[in-house]
Protein backbone atom coordinates (compact mmCIF):
# COMPACT_ATOMS: atom_id res chain seq x y z
CA UNK A 1 0.00 0.00 0.00
CA UNK A 2 2.88 2.31 0.87
CA UNK A 3 4.46 1.56 -2.52
CA UNK A 4 1.22 2.49 -4.33
CA UNK A 5 0.95 5.75 -2.38
CA UNK A 6 4.55 6.64 -3.21
CA UNK A 7 3.99 5.96 -6.92
CA UNK A 8 0.83 8.08 -6.91
CA UNK A 9 2.72 10.90 -5.20
CA UNK A 10 5.49 10.70 -7.80
CA UNK A 11 2.91 10.83 -10.57
CA UNK A 12 1.20 13.90 -9.12
CA UNK A 13 4.52 15.68 -8.69
CA UNK A 14 5.55 14.89 -12.24
CA UNK A 15 2.20 15.95 -13.69
CA UNK A 16 2.24 19.24 -11.80
CA UNK A 17 5.75 19.91 -13.06
CA UNK A 18 4.67 19.03 -16.59
CA UNK A 19 1.71 21.41 -16.43
CA UNK A 20 3.99 24.18 -15.17
CA UNK A 21 6.35 23.54 -18.09
CA UNK A 22 3.44 23.67 -20.57
CA UNK A 23 2.30 27.00 -19.11
CA UNK A 24 5.83 28.42 -19.23
CA UNK A 25 6.30 27.43 -22.88
CA UNK A 26 2.94 28.93 -23.86
CA UNK A 27 3.64 32.21 -22.04
CA UNK A 28 7.09 32.50 -23.64
CA UNK A 29 5.63 31.88 -27.11
CA UNK A 30 2.81 34.35 -26.50
CA UNK A 31 5.17 37.12 -25.34
CA UNK A 32 7.53 36.58 -28.27
CA UNK A 33 4.69 36.59 -30.79
CA UNK A 34 3.10 39.69 -29.26
CA UNK A 35 6.39 41.58 -29.53
CA UNK A 36 6.82 40.51 -33.16
CA UNK A 37 3.25 41.51 -34.04
CA UNK A 38 3.77 44.88 -32.39
CA UNK A 39 6.95 45.45 -34.37
CA UNK A 40 5.24 44.41 -37.62
CA UNK A 41 2.22 46.63 -36.91
CA UNK A 42 4.44 49.71 -37.00
CA UNK A 43 5.53 48.82 -40.52
CA UNK A 44 2.05 48.34 -41.98
CA UNK A 45 1.29 51.03 -44.53
CA UNK A 46 -1.85 53.13 -44.24
CA UNK A 47 -3.12 51.89 -47.62
CA UNK A 48 -3.38 48.21 -46.64
CA UNK A 49 -6.83 46.74 -46.12
CA UNK A 50 -7.00 44.79 -42.86
CA UNK A 51 -8.49 41.31 -42.87
CA UNK A 52 -11.60 41.07 -40.70
CA UNK A 53 -10.90 39.71 -37.23
CA UNK A 54 -13.64 37.07 -37.55
CA UNK A 55 -12.26 35.77 -40.84
CA UNK A 56 -8.74 35.74 -39.39
CA UNK A 57 -9.80 33.71 -36.35
CA UNK A 58 -11.87 31.25 -38.36
CA UNK A 59 -9.09 30.59 -40.85
CA UNK A 60 -6.55 30.21 -38.03
CA UNK A 61 -8.75 27.72 -36.17
CA UNK A 62 -9.32 25.74 -39.37
CA UNK A 63 -5.61 25.53 -40.11
CA UNK A 64 -4.78 24.52 -36.55
CA UNK A 65 -7.40 21.75 -36.66
CA UNK A 66 -6.25 20.42 -40.05
CA UNK A 67 -2.52 20.49 -39.24
CA UNK A 68 -3.04 18.98 -35.78
CA UNK A 69 -5.03 16.12 -37.31
CA UNK A 70 -2.22 15.52 -39.80
CA UNK A 71 0.37 15.54 -37.00
CA UNK A 72 -1.65 13.07 -34.93
CA UNK A 73 -1.93 10.67 -37.87
CA UNK A 74 1.81 10.86 -38.50
CA UNK A 75 2.45 9.93 -34.86
CA UNK A 76 1.15 6.45 -35.61
CA UNK A 77 3.86 5.84 -38.20
CA UNK A 78 6.79 5.32 -35.84
CA UNK A 79 9.90 3.35 -36.69
CA UNK A 80 13.14 2.52 -34.86
CA UNK A 81 16.51 4.02 -35.68
CA UNK A 82 19.52 1.65 -35.93
CA UNK A 83 21.94 2.05 -33.03
CA UNK A 84 19.42 4.02 -30.92
CA UNK A 85 17.77 2.68 -27.70
CA UNK A 86 14.46 0.97 -28.58
CA UNK A 87 12.15 3.33 -26.67
CA UNK A 88 13.17 6.24 -28.93
CA UNK A 89 11.24 5.90 -32.17
CA UNK A 90 11.17 8.22 -35.15
CA UNK A 91 8.06 9.92 -36.47
CA UNK A 92 7.41 12.97 -38.64
CA UNK A 93 4.53 14.51 -36.69
CA UNK A 94 6.48 17.75 -36.26
CA UNK A 95 6.31 18.55 -40.00
CA UNK A 96 2.68 19.80 -40.07
CA UNK A 97 3.29 21.64 -36.80
CA UNK A 98 6.41 23.52 -37.90
CA UNK A 99 4.66 24.41 -41.17
CA UNK A 100 1.72 25.80 -39.21
CA UNK A 101 4.00 27.64 -36.79
CA UNK A 102 5.86 29.23 -39.71
CA UNK A 103 2.54 30.44 -41.11
CA UNK A 104 0.78 31.43 -37.88
CA UNK A 105 3.47 31.99 -35.28
CA UNK A 106 4.91 30.22 -32.22
CA UNK A 107 1.69 30.30 -30.16
CA UNK A 108 -0.12 28.27 -32.82
CA UNK A 109 2.83 25.86 -32.80
CA UNK A 110 2.56 25.30 -29.04
CA UNK A 111 -1.22 24.88 -29.28
CA UNK A 112 -0.85 22.27 -32.03
CA UNK A 113 1.80 20.40 -30.03
CA UNK A 114 -0.53 20.30 -27.04
CA UNK A 115 -3.58 19.23 -29.06
CA UNK A 116 -1.56 16.53 -30.83
CA UNK A 117 -0.56 14.99 -27.51
CA UNK A 118 -4.05 15.38 -26.03
CA UNK A 119 -5.72 13.67 -28.99
CA UNK A 120 -3.13 10.89 -28.95
CA UNK A 121 -3.86 10.29 -25.27
CA UNK A 122 -7.62 10.22 -25.89
CA UNK A 123 -7.33 7.71 -28.73
CA UNK A 124 -4.46 5.48 -27.56
CA UNK A 125 -3.86 6.25 -23.89
CA UNK A 126 -0.41 6.18 -22.32
CA UNK A 127 2.04 3.36 -21.76
CA UNK A 128 4.67 5.58 -20.12
CA UNK A 129 2.64 7.17 -17.29
CA UNK A 130 2.68 10.44 -19.29
CA UNK A 131 6.48 10.67 -19.29
CA UNK A 132 6.72 9.91 -23.02
CA UNK A 133 3.90 12.30 -23.86
CA UNK A 134 5.46 15.10 -21.81
CA UNK A 135 8.82 14.47 -23.50
CA UNK A 136 7.20 14.57 -26.94
CA UNK A 137 5.51 17.88 -26.16
CA UNK A 138 8.55 19.59 -24.65
CA UNK A 139 10.94 18.39 -27.37
CA UNK A 140 8.52 19.47 -30.07
CA UNK A 141 8.22 22.93 -28.51
CA UNK A 142 12.00 23.23 -28.10
CA UNK A 143 12.25 22.75 -31.86
CA UNK A 144 9.17 24.61 -33.08
CA UNK A 145 9.22 27.71 -30.86
CA UNK A 146 12.73 29.07 -31.59
CA UNK A 147 12.47 28.15 -35.29
CA UNK A 148 9.08 29.82 -35.73
CA UNK A 149 10.00 32.92 -33.69
CA UNK A 150 12.92 33.64 -36.01
CA UNK A 151 10.96 32.97 -39.20
CA UNK A 152 7.86 34.81 -37.98
CA UNK A 153 10.02 37.86 -37.23
CA UNK A 154 11.49 37.91 -40.75
CA UNK A 155 9.97 35.61 -43.36
CA UNK A 156 12.87 34.89 -45.68
CA UNK A 157 14.40 31.67 -46.97
CA UNK A 158 17.64 32.37 -45.11
CA UNK A 159 15.83 33.04 -41.83
CA UNK A 160 13.78 29.86 -42.17
CA UNK A 161 16.95 27.79 -42.48
CA UNK A 162 18.65 29.60 -39.62
CA UNK A 163 15.55 29.08 -37.50
CA UNK A 164 15.38 25.37 -38.29
CA UNK A 165 19.07 25.00 -37.53
CA UNK A 166 18.72 26.75 -34.18
CA UNK A 167 15.62 24.65 -33.47
CA UNK A 168 17.60 21.44 -34.10
CA UNK A 169 20.38 22.63 -31.80
CA UNK A 170 17.95 23.75 -29.07
CA UNK A 171 15.96 20.52 -29.04
CA UNK A 172 19.12 18.40 -28.96
CA UNK A 173 20.59 20.29 -26.00
CA UNK A 174 17.23 20.36 -24.20
CA UNK A 175 16.69 16.65 -24.81
CA UNK A 176 20.11 15.71 -23.46
CA UNK A 177 19.60 17.74 -20.27
CA UNK A 178 16.01 16.64 -19.67
CA UNK A 179 16.74 12.97 -20.30
CA UNK A 180 19.75 13.01 -18.00
CA UNK A 181 18.18 14.89 -15.10
CA UNK A 182 14.39 14.51 -15.42
CA UNK A 183 12.93 12.06 -17.92
CA UNK A 184 15.08 8.95 -17.47
CA UNK A 185 15.21 9.25 -13.65
CA UNK A 186 11.44 9.79 -13.54
CA UNK A 187 10.79 6.86 -15.86
CA UNK A 188 13.10 4.69 -13.77
CA UNK A 189 11.33 5.68 -10.55
CA UNK A 190 7.77 5.28 -11.83
CA UNK A 191 8.44 1.85 -13.32
CA UNK A 192 10.66 0.74 -10.44
CA UNK A 193 13.60 0.05 -12.74
CA UNK A 194 17.27 0.56 -12.00
CA UNK A 195 18.97 3.09 -14.25
CA UNK A 196 21.40 0.32 -15.16
CA UNK A 197 18.49 -1.57 -16.77
CA UNK A 198 17.73 1.37 -19.05
CA UNK A 199 21.41 1.72 -19.91
CA UNK A 200 21.58 -2.01 -20.71
CA UNK A 201 18.69 -1.60 -23.17
CA UNK A 202 20.79 1.01 -24.93
CA UNK A 203 23.88 -1.20 -24.85
CA UNK A 204 21.97 -3.91 -26.74
CA UNK A 205 21.55 -1.49 -29.65
CA UNK A 206 24.87 0.33 -29.41
CA UNK A 207 27.96 -1.13 -27.73
CA UNK A 208 29.32 2.40 -27.16
CA UNK A 209 26.58 2.94 -24.57
CA UNK A 210 27.83 1.81 -21.16
CA UNK A 211 26.65 4.50 -18.72
CA UNK A 212 24.11 7.29 -18.40
CA UNK A 213 26.59 9.74 -19.90
CA UNK A 214 27.29 7.60 -22.97
CA UNK A 215 23.55 6.88 -23.23
CA UNK A 216 22.98 10.62 -23.64
CA UNK A 217 25.95 11.15 -25.99
CA UNK A 218 25.49 8.14 -28.26
CA UNK A 219 21.74 7.62 -27.93
CA UNK A 220 19.74 10.73 -27.12
CA UNK A 221 21.80 13.33 -28.99
CA UNK A 222 22.12 11.43 -32.31
CA UNK A 223 18.43 10.52 -32.26
CA UNK A 224 17.32 14.14 -31.95
CA UNK A 225 19.81 15.39 -34.51
CA UNK A 226 18.61 12.77 -37.01
CA UNK A 227 14.90 13.25 -36.31
CA UNK A 228 14.77 17.03 -36.35
CA UNK A 229 17.36 17.27 -39.10
CA UNK A 230 15.08 15.20 -41.35
CA UNK A 231 12.03 17.21 -40.28
CA UNK A 232 13.90 20.41 -41.16
CA UNK A 233 14.95 19.04 -44.55
CA UNK A 234 11.39 18.03 -45.46
CA UNK A 235 10.09 21.41 -44.26
CA UNK A 236 12.56 23.26 -46.47
CA UNK A 237 11.50 21.16 -49.46
CA UNK A 238 7.73 21.45 -49.06
CA UNK A 239 6.95 24.66 -47.18
CA UNK A 240 6.86 27.05 -50.13
CA UNK A 241 4.52 24.75 -52.04
CA UNK A 242 2.19 24.35 -49.08
CA UNK A 243 2.38 28.01 -48.06
CA UNK A 244 0.12 28.96 -50.99
CA UNK A 245 -2.71 27.29 -49.10
CA UNK A 246 -1.82 29.21 -45.95
CA UNK A 247 -1.35 32.72 -47.37
CA UNK A 248 -4.86 33.75 -46.44
CA UNK A 249 -3.72 33.54 -42.82
CA UNK A 250 -0.79 35.85 -43.47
Amino acid sequence: MKKVATTAGDNVGFLLGALAAVAAVLVAAFVAEALIRKAHAKKVSDGETPVSRESFKLHRMTLIAMLTAGAMVLMYFEFPVPGIPPFYEMDFSEIPIIIGAFAMGPVAGVIMEFLKILLNLLFTGTSTVFVGEFANFIMGCCFVVPASILYYAKKTKVMSRIGLGIGCFAVTVCSCLLNAFVLLPTYSKLFHMDMSTLVAMGTEKNSMISSLGTFIIFGVAPFNLIKYGLVSLVTILVYKRISRLLKKQQ
